[in-house]
């Protein structure tokens, strides 16, 4: 791989570190948006699995209590490891064009559900019903595009969770994804040893970026900060779209 494309896949994951260190969500989103502006949206997704997936396992192990988050999210999980699996291994049959049309939708239902979406309250006893669905829903989106937080923060936010249990959460669900994506795209022959290499490498830049957000969320108002994250995600998905139709 070109030198120009591996500073520019660095400076990509540099920057959705970043946004997730000041906001705690949005690497996946920022850095699949981002590829998609100069790769393919199968490349897009296999340089995002290793630096998403160890950047979660360190979130993980720095949050603390992932028996009891295991423990209470274990039906959400188990249907996202299914579905994940199931959906990265049909990837390979859908046209790049549809492809990107799905990724942009996603990224867009992401975006506009953070921004002004409040759901009702989902009584605890539908949770597990809840977690069966939205956890579904999670490993078909994450399957295709390496994106699962729409349903995911769609049922956090339905119950209520506490703003350090939403990071426990968010963080062992995303590394559950992971697992299986990393397995369904080496399967299907789209996970190549030089992207690999290359995804591993870009966990550097993401740690980086994650540690300079952590100072950004110090100093600006991390709220207002991840508004205007969210806008530019919105018209990044807006953008996937019009190159699909382009296509």
């Amino acid at each position: 791989m070109a030198d120009e494309l591996i500073i520019t896949i660095a400076v990509v994951f540099l920057i959705a570190g970043a946004i997730k260190g000041t906001v705690g969500i949005g690497l996946p989103t920022a850095s699949v948006s981002l590829l998609t502006q100069f790769f393919d949206p199968h490349t897009a997704v296999v340089l995002v699995i290793f630096p998403m997936l160890l950047s979660n396992v360190w979130q993980v192990y720095r949050s603390g209590e992932a028996l009891r988050i295991a423990k209470m999210m274990w039906p959400f999980a188990f249907m996202l490891i299914v579905f994940v699996w199931v959906f990265s291994g049909i990837t390979t049959s859908i046209p790049h064009h549809i492809l990107m049309i799905c990724l942009g939708g996603v990224v867009i239902t992401f975006s506009l559900t953070s921004l002004f979406l409040h759901p009702p309250t989902l009584p605890p006893r539908f949770d597990r019903l809840g977690q069966l669905f939205f956890g579904t829903l999670s490993g078909m989106m994450g399957g295709l595009t390496a994106i699962w937080a729409p349903p995911l923060v769609i049922y956090l936010v339905s119950r209520r969770i506490n703003k350090d249990d939403f990071v426990r959460i968010t963080g062992f669900i995303v590394t559950m994804g992971s697992l299986p994506l990393c397995l369904g795209y080496w399967q299907n022959g789209l996970m190549t040893g030089t992207l690999a290499l290359t995804s591993l490498a870009m966990f550097i830049p993401t740690l980086i970026g994650f540690s300079l957000g952590e100072l950004i969320r110090r100093r600006v108002d991390a709220q207002r900060f991840q508004k205007v994250v969210l806008v530019v995600f919105l018209l990044m998905g807006l953008n996937i779209i019009r190159k699909a139709f382009m296509a």
